[in-house]
């Protein structure tokens, strides 16, 4: 007999997305470049995130950039709400483009046109009933900040983005309650252009500027954070973390010791400053042997004190095994956090190891640490779907992996883990971040449009649509 599991009442069920890999419109609506419209399509993106050396420029005559239209959200989102809820979403997870708001990112004053979209966008969204939670700042940068100010590496961009947060939190003070400050701030460590807004120039150089880099966003976190409560009483605002639990190799003390260190920089080093509001002591012994000293002025450390969040929202795709001294052959190839190939474990279509367990593991420490509420808000199967003859798509695979997942969080919450909800990605065919693909597909909504730029953009209800929508209207037990 199937386990069936007790979810919370008013668990939030149901989607998420980033701007930049759904709206499109890239020009429209007096809209500003951003990070994400210079980053080109295919596996090299990958490269170009994680390694030195990127010119923050378009390069047309050689590559395609998808972001640009993307599966053109700007255009078709009451028909993809409306999808949504036909689903039964209770939330749906999205950001809203910076540079929508403010275009190059240091104006004074904001966008009309960008304010009045996401008015309408949020509009729809509680027309059908459906809670948007809101990411602040998504890989979406502003590219003249980046040109300009060096990106985060600039303490002038905090003043910016408190005008932003200010602008939004203002207009919208009526209309969202659950916000986010900045998607996975942790991956900065291993993509600084998607989170930081800047390239290094060589591997040996990036730990000042990185560090620096995140001492200014925590700042602007606890900025947004205090000024959030401020305007919008009653609202929730979190941090957003991506979060791969670290194993040993093996029970050699040597690669315990190894894993224990990479699980405390990479999952619990931002984490630690916007819950707790200070920095880690493991941290000082790392900045230390890297020879980073931060520029940490007058009241900085007591409004980080002052502006710590209310909820943990994380994403989960993949744990991590650590070995200290492993080989080239050892290495996972498509792990983006890195590590050693897991023997236990299956991987994706692009590498990525499947772990459901590892997400009860990754509950279970979170709320172990910091005891606050925390919010699954990125969980799903990138694959290739099949377009049947009879315009079906049997994604059950899809299925399979989100209903192991599910259960895990099932088995978090009989631990005694307080779980707000969950927001699979992404509801909706997109834009891969991490590969620029189409074709890497998460959506519970399959979208006409192919890696080359071609397709229809119809929308079509895969086989997991269904399910999903059962899941929901049962809160959990149906699966």
């Amino acid at each position: 007999m199937t386990k069936t599991y007790q979810f919370p009442k008013g668990f939030l069920w149901g989607g998420a997305t980033a701007a930049n890999q759904i709206e499109g419109g890239f020009e429209e609506g007096n809209k500003g470049m951003n990070v994400a419209d210079v980053l080109p399509g295919g596996k090299g993106r990958l490269q170009i995130l994680t390694q030195p050396g990127f010119d923050f420029h378009l390069h047309p005559e050689q590559y395609y950039y998808p972001n640009h239209e993307a599966i053109d959200f700007y255009h078709r989102y009451q028909e993809d709400i409306a999808l949504f809820a036909e689903m039964g979403f209770k939330a749906f997870r999205m950001s809203i483009a910076w540079t929508r708001i403010f275009p190059n990112g240091d104006e004074t004053e904001p966008n009309e046109e960008g304010l009045a979209f996401y008015d309408r966008v949020f509009d729809e969204l509680h027309k059908h009933g459906i809670e948007p939670v809101v990411t602040i700042s998504h890989y979406e940068m502003p590219l003249h900040l980046v040109k300009e100010y060096g990106g985060w590496r600039n303490r002038k961009v905090v003043t910016f983005f408190e005008r932003y947060v200010k602008a939004i939190f203002a207009r919208y003070k009526d209309k969202v309650k659950y916000w986010m400050t900045f998607n996975e701030i942790n991956s900065g460590l291993i993509m600084p252009i998607n989170g930081l807004g800047f390239a290094i120039e060589k591997e040996e150089d990036k730990y000042q500027p990185t560090f620096q880099a995140y001492h200014h966003q925590f700042l602007a976190s606890a900025i947004a954070v205090k000024t959030g409560h401020e305007i919008i009483p009653g609202s929730q605002i979190g941090c957003m973390i991506l979060f791969a639990p670290v194993y040993s190799y093996d029970s050699n003390p040597e690669n315990v010791m190894h894993a224990l260190q990479e699980e405390q920089l990479f999952n619990y080093y931002c984490a630690d400053v916007q819950v707790r509001g200070e920095y880690p002591a493991f941290l000082n012994r790392y900045l230390k042997e890297h020879d980073i000293e931060l520029d940490i002025e007058e009241g900085d450390l007591e409004l980080l004190k002052e502006g710590t969040v209310d909820y943990i929202g994380f994403s989960y795709y993949m744990s991590r095994t650590e070995k200290k001294v492993k080989t080239e052959e050892e290495a996972t190839e498509g792990n983006i956090v890195g590590g050693v190939r897991n023997p236990f474990l299956e991987a994706s279509d692009w590498g990525w190891e499947i772990d459901p367990v590892g997400l009860r593991i990754a509950l279970n420490k979170l709320y172990d640490r910091y005891q606050l509420p925390l919010f699954v808000v990125e969980n799903g199967l990138g694959a290739y779907d099949k377009v049947e003859e009879d315009g079906s798509i049997n994604d059950e695979y899809r299925i399979g992996y989100l209903r192991s997942h599910i259960q895990a969080i099932g088995e978090a919450i009989e631990d005694g883990i307080d779980v707000m909800g969950y927001t699979s990605w992404g509801c909706i065919d997109m834009v891969s971040m991490s590969t620029g693909e189409f074709s890497k597909r998460y959506g519970y909504i399959y979208v006409d449009k192919q890696d080359d730029g071609s397709g229809s953009l119809e929308r079509k209800r895969k086989n997991s649509f269904f399910w999903y929508k059962d899941v929901i209207a049962s809160n959990g037990n149906k699966l």
